[in-house]
């Protein structure tokens, strides 16, 4: 008898309140479990009467600071560390409730999400899970950046960086959800910047949120955060991760192996355009057990 990978929602309900990163705001979210076909809907319940927002890269208004959705004049923002816990706990299914437009950064990480999502319990549901099965090769390029993704029978992703700088250089990991555990090895790498760029943000009004709490700060030649790494190469780790919500937003998961260097979020949603583009390169259907 044939059998099928099954989608999955929670258990329960769960929620978090916490600081939005460039708003400075505080939000509270909620996430719901949600029925079999459904995906990853937001809903804005400070706007009484507004769309859900689909967790698609159709809706994706702005790239440039943070990955935002918006339909209809509703946003939400900085999505992309709660999507990659969706992601790498293989959640099809949820309705995320929020107050305000901004998710919360929390510590900069997916960990408070991913052991939100892991206390509440994981359900199978009863419908299988599609995914987009690669057929050939892929590619988008950008002077020295680039996104492909090439035929394997199972999820994979690697991701290369590539810094100027000493205390990060140039760092690769490689994501198979089959053989890696996302809660340990990835969902507490955290997000990080350069002392030079978050003053920039705030003489603009933006990182307003942002602190040693919730990102790694670097200097000239020093980790600004008192406890240091969480990882040796915790810097690839937060991007590969940021990658991970980037591509979940492609609405179904990838069956085969997603290679990045030197990449962000644009670049990632420049991939997803073309990966949308080229129907020959792909098919959608259920993974067999």
């Amino acid at each position: 008898m044939t059998r099928f990978l099954l989608q999955r929602t929670l258990s329960q309900k769960v929620s978090a309140s916490g600081t939005g990163v460039h708003s400075g705001k505080q939000t509270h979210l909620t996430i719901k479990p949600a029925p079999e076909n459904h995906g990853i809907k937001f809903r804005r319940v400070d706007l009484p009467g507004t769309q859900d927002i689909q967790a698609l890269f159709k809706l994706v208004v702005d790239t440039s600071l943070a990955t935002v959705l918006g339909i209809n004049g509703a946003i939400v923002s900085t999505i992309e560390h709660l999507m990659a816990s969706f992601a790498g706990l293989g959640i099809d299914n949820a309705l995320v409730e929020i107050d305000d437009y901004e998710i919360p950064i929390m510590d900069g990480s997916a960990k408070v999400f991913t052991q939100l999502i892991e206390a509440a319990g994981i359900v199978e549901q009863a419908a299988p899970k599609h995914f987009l099965i690669v057929n050939k090769p892929i590619k988008v390029i950008d002077n020295d950046k680039s996104v492909a993704v090439y035929p394997e029978p199972c999820f994979k992703i690697t991701c290369n960086i590539e810094f100027g700088h000493a205390l990060i250089g140039k760092q690769t990991i490689t994501f198979d959800r089959a053989k890696n555990n996302f809660n340990k090895e990835i969902s507490r790498a955290r997000t990080f910047g350069f002392i030079q760029d978050l003053e920039l943000l705030r003489k603009f009004s933006l990182g307003k949120g942002g602190s040693l709490d919730n990102a790694i700060i670097i200097d000239k030649d020093r980790i600004l955060n008192k406890e240091g790494l969480r990882y040796p190469d915790e810097f690839v780790r937060h991007k590969l991760l940021d990658s991970l919500g980037d591509f979940s937003l492609l609405g179904m998961p990838i069956q085969g192996h997603i290679v990045t260097h030197k990449s962000g979020h644009t670049l990632n949603h420049l991939f997803i355009e073309k990966f949308l583009e080229n129907k020959d390169a792909w098919e959608t259907g259920p993974a067999k057990i």
